[in-house]
């Protein structure tokens, strides 16, 4: 159970229960997530927006599953389980490739970016996204000099940038009210990215 009331979905009327329309699952499921929110629907339409934005836009030029993994790796990083095994199972069937998926977590979970399969341009990313979760003060104009150095452009380093801040601010809001994943479907996301008003869950 959460540590604040919520309201389910069959209890939602007005904004709430159109809100909750926009951002279902099958079988009317409403993500915890989402619902932790119920009692400030503004707060979910907030969420829902920046999460669509940042994460799940056509406009984004990194892949998907790369954005997956900084959102694994904040969240593992914050110990926040709850995002953790929500976008493992969205990263795992982003890959398509269950060994590759298993070393990823693996070396996610061992903090060793530097034995998990990925490049050296992508592993530079991760490393940026980690001191922007946990020393955010420490950055200077040089971490982003390198990152562009390795290759990314700039509207990549912003991708990142977006993708580990939208975490950091997600795993507060599971961690700070007692989010779990008790109901939820795992690895369910709004995957039309052509339609970025379309938030319902698939």
């Amino acid at each position: 159970m959460p540590w604040i009331s919520t309201i389910s979905y069959e209890d939602a009327n007005g904004k709430l229960r159109r809100l909750y329309d926009r951002v279902k699952g099958p079988d009317d499921n409403i993500d915890n997530i989402m619902m932790m929110h119920s009692l400030r629907p503004h707060t979910m339409e907030g969420h829902m927006a920046i999460y669509k934005y940042v994460l799940h836009h056509a406009r984004n030029t990194l892949p998907k599953w790369y954005l997956e993994t900084i959102g694994v790796w904040v969240s593992s990083l914050n110990h926040c389980d709850y995002c953790v095994e929500h976008h493992f199972a969205g990263l795992k069937r982003l890959l398509d490739d269950d060994q590759r998926a298993g070393a990823l977590r693996a070396a996610i979970e061992a903090r060793n970016i530097d034995a998990a399969p990925l490049d050296e341009t992508q592993k530079l990313g991760l490393v940026y996204a980690e001191q922007l979760t946990v020393s955010p003060a420490a950055l200077t104009e040089d971490t982003v000099i390198q990152l562009r150095s390795a290759g990314f452009n700039d509207g990549e380093i912003l991708e990142i940038n977006q993708v580990a801040a939208y975490f950091n601010y997600a795993n507060r809001t599971v961690l700070g009210l007692g989010c779990s994943t008790a109901g939820d479907i795992l690895g369910l996301s709004p995957n039309n990215s052509d339609n970025p008003d379309d938030w319902s869950h698939t």
